[in-house]
């Protein structure tokens, strides 16, 4: 499994997470801590995009597909069977630095 499949996906539940989260008991309670996850969810869409993009542009046509539809997958269960925690804010954060950091892996080495 490539970093990059693995940056995707953690960066697509990042940004869903953010999206999915818009009542402020699902929000972190500093307004510095909601700009700062508000930046990084944008970020973590705009290299989901770019991934995905030099995954069809650069790779075997399967990689960017199973990087793109296993996002979906994810997203619709992370959305459908989990729903909404208190912890989400901090989970969102987590995988969106971790992605990011594997996205920079992957362009830097794959």
């Amino acid at each position: 499994m490539s970093a990059s499949l693995i940056a995707a996906l953690l960066l697509s539940v990042a940004a869903y997470i953010h999206t999915r989260s818009p009542t402020p008991e699902m929000r972190p309670e500093s307004p510095a801590v909601d700009l700062v996850w508000r930046g990084l969810s944008f970020l973590a869409l705009a290299v989901w995009g770019v991934l995905i993009a030099r995954g069809f542009y650069t790779r075997h046509l399967a990689d960017a597909m199973a990087a793109l539809l296993g996002s979906f997958a994810l997203n619709w269960y992370i959305g459908h069977y989990r729903g909404p925690r208190p912890t989400w804010p901090l989970l969102s954060i987590l995988f969106g630095v971790i992605g990011l950091g594997m996205a920079a892996y992957s362009f830097l080495y794959e």
